[in-house]
């Protein structure tokens, strides 16, 4: 399988052209900056911008009067449900954001001659479906408190602004399969803590069994992460010539 780090004509480092490096040396120290100020100006700007912002966004009501009377949402009275739908939104996003991620991997790994034998496709397979699958578990139980699982949630948006730069990573022709396989490990690991939040959420709130149904994801989850981890850990190690 192809190398990630070969020796190539990478001109980003300044010992490619000691002489031109002496030059914006020199130029750097001949020249004053355009305007006054250091950090502490772009940092009472932020904090100017901070003060003056609204919300990331909010929780939507319950779409429909049946939503406000199910069993679940009244489970959910006296306590905050918007959190727990956040919460909820937030990983229903994530998990689509996995599936796309996986078909990438396969994809890529579908066309990296000998990928296959390190990165068994049916094993991603297996993983991609899983993700679907976990997808439409907090789709249900979002429906379950009458809240509509069409709407981003704000942690969803954040999440899903975070999620950007790994699905560049996986979508890049560029990219070797180790480099993928950081990317995913990255998302496995974020998305491990953020489904034992989601559990812990579930039964402070009282919803034992969607609670139960989550652990059965979580345990899908330890999985995926170890293989991704070994994968990884593996790729990068005969990259190095070293060896498992």
């Amino acid at each position: 399988m192809e190398r990630s780090t070969d020796v190539g004509l990478n001109r980003t480092g300044v010992d490619m052209s000691p002489i031109d490096t002496k030059e914006m040396l020199a130029l750097s120290r001949a020249t004053p900056a355009s305007s006054g100020g250091d950090e502490t100006s772009i940092a009472a700007v932020r904090r100017e911008y901070n003060a003056e912002a609204e919300d990331l966004g909010s929780i939507p009501p319950p779409g429909t009067l049946k939503g406000v009377a199910s069993t679940a949402m009244q489970k959910l009275t006296g306590k905050n449900p918007e959190a727990f739908i956040d919460k909820l939104g937030c990983r229903l996003a994530f998990e689509r954001t996995g599936v796309r991620l996986y078909d990438a991997l396969i994809a890529k790994c579908s066309t990296v001659p000998g990928a296959d034998i390190q990165v068994p496709l049916d094993t991603l397979w297996t993983f991609r479906n899983q993700e679907l699958r976990h997808f439409k578990l907090v789709e249900a139980a979002i429906r379950s408190i009458g809240a509509d699982p069409t709407a981003q949630t704000p942690s969803a948006d954040v999440d899903g602004v975070a999620s950007m730069g790994l699905i560049q990573v996986l979508t890049d022709p560029r990219t070797s399969v180790a480099q993928c396989l950081e990317a995913i490990l990255i998302a496995e690991l974020a998305d491990n803590d953020a489904w034992q939040m989601l559990i812990l959420l579930a039964e402070k709130m009282g919803m034992n069994d969607m609670a139960r149904d989550f652990r059965v994801a979580l345990n899908e989850e330890d999985n995926h992460l170890m293989h991704v981890r070994q994968w990884y850990k593996q790729l990068v190690l005969e990259d190095a010539s070293i060896g498992s």
